[in-house]
């Protein structure tokens, strides 16, 4: 039989030698992923922990959303309010806009009320997560390195101020792999607050560094097309690209043969997860199957592009099998307009954040589904700007997050600030304490999971490593 040539290679006799060897499994990988492995296993194997967790929801509030007016309760704050911060608290503590300012007290702008059979304090702004503080743990001693946006939200990620790490969700993914087939293991949503200009988040912030690009995030647009270019070009057919995508993987896979280049395999499987969104993408984002019940208790019009809807993909990306959904949802930065600002933005995710936890319980996911909700820092006890419409500036001494799901202690609160809100004080936590936690949640042992890069064995959890907030968990 005579051998290809460079140009003599018609298209009908390619694909019939290919159907044999290489060719074979590439046609077979996009008629059956799972025998190619696109339901793929990760690093670890066999996990060294009890995996309480298998997948994770992290809604981040982009901006840093005021703890004092939402979730941390300061009585001796509110008597304060408009006289000088003592200077106790602050001296020689590093500010970010009020360095070298005249420091105001400012007491919280809105009511607290006690909740749930726990009685625990949360503002009149949330009534809904309020309604589902039984099975939240809020934790409010959480503290971070970072004191702008960009490295806070970098810090919050991937463990370093640093740019080029990689993500929480790309960890994850490398150590886990995705169980979805058709979908990717790592998801990115965004949706922003009406009314305003928010910060941009960079794509960086769900790279996978220097882990294998396969890893990295994967952000679906909230409206128009969920991808681009996700539908084909008239006159191709799905057949045709089915053929094009495993000519290509064939050349792949001889070019990886010779020169062993894992970005190689990332290519080959990202051809062939591209090509299994296009029918599976389609069919995530059609809420046409949702009923009316559950499109009210999320509060949200399919397609609109707000956090609810995407809450709501949230829960449909973890039933099929997406390892790790981060939903971003701008505009909680309120260096002004505080009390006018808030509640919109308070109001835009209440209702969504206590249906999705609602809604994972009913559906038997609540138990394996580690749920974060934490912006990237907190913010100061002191007012910004002292006339017209006042704020709070940026703080990573204190803020206050929640966990749910997951072997979470339900209806806890774990740690404290001291009385006026400035700093944590009891059971202090860090960024890689969170991290610490969420990874052993998922079965992995933070200090052994690590990947070398330039001669260092780095981790999420960075050189010093965190403590896994056991009090918090079941």
């Amino acid at each position: 039989m005579r051998a290809f040539t460079d140009t003599e290679v018609s298209r009908r006799a390619f694909f019939s030698r290919a159907s044999q060897g290489l060719g074979g499994v590439a046609l077979a990988s996009l008629l059956h992923p799972s025998l190619a492995g696109a339901a793929s296993s990760g690093v670890l194997g066999k996990l060294p922990l009890p995996q309480r967790a298998k997948r994770v929801i992290w809604l981040s509030m982009a901006g840093g959303p005021s703890q004092l007016e939402l979730f941390d309760h300061k009585p001796k704050l509110a008597e304060m309010d408009g006289q000088p911060m003592p200077e106790s608290f602050t001296k020689g503590q590093q500010l970010a806009q009020l360095q070298g300012a005249k420091l105001i007290c400012q007491g919280p702008q809105f009511a607290f009320r006690k909740f749930g059979k726990t009685r625990a304090e949360l503002s009149e702004l949330l009534p809904h997560i309020g309604s589902v503080a039984d099975d939240i743990c809020l934790v409010k001693s959480m503290t971070t390195e970072a004191i702008n946006h960009d490295p806070a939200h970098m810090f919050m990620n991937t463990g370093s101020q640093i740019a080029g790490r990689p993500s929480m969700g790309s960890w994850i993914t490398y150590g886990l792999g995705s169980v979805a087939e058709d979908l990717p293991g790592f998801v990115v949503l965004m949706s922003t607050g009406k009314g305003r200009s928010p910060q941009p988040v960079a794509a960086r912030q769900w790279s996978s560094g220097f882990l294998p690009s396969k890893h990295q995030g994967v952000q679906l647009r909230s409206k128009g097309d969920p991808v681009l270019y996700l539908n084909n070009p008239p006159g191709v057919s799905p057949d045709r690209q089915k053929g094009d995508v495993a000519a290509i993987n064939i050349l792949n896979r001889q070019r990886d043969a010779l020169v062993h280049d894992p970005e190689i395999a990332t290519r080959i499987a990202q051809y062939e997860m591209a090509f299994q969104m296009q029918a599976s993408v389609p069919d995530l984002v059609d809420l046409s199957g949702e009923n009316a019940k559950t499109l009210e208790r999320y509060g949200c019009v399919p397609g609109d592009g707000s956090f609810a809807s995407n809450c709501l993909l949230a829960r449909r990306l973890a039933e099929r099998g997406t390892r790790f959904i981060q939903l971003y949802h701008r505009d909680w930065d309120h260096h002004s307009l505080l009390r006018e600002e808030l509640p919109l933005r308070a109001k835009e995710v209440d209702r969504a954040c206590a249906a999705l936890v609602t809604d994972l319980k009913e559906r038997g996911l609540f138990e394996d589904t580690l749920i974060v909700w934490a912006g990237e820092f907190g913010r100061t006890p002191m007012m910004q700007g002292n006339k017209g419409p006042v704020g709070r500036d940026h703080h990573n001494k204190a803020m206050t997050i929640w966990l749910a799901g997951a072997g979470i202690r339900r209806g806890q609160v774990y740690g404290s600030t001291d009385e006026l809100g400035y700093a944590a004080v009891e059971n202090v936590a860090t960024v890689h304490d969170l991290h610490a936690t969420m990874l052993h949640q998922l079965g992995i042992e933070q200090a052994a999971f690590t990947f070398k890069f330039q001669g260092l064995d780095a981790k999420l959890t960075g050189v010093e490593g965190g403590k896994v907030l056991r009090d918090i968990l079941t």
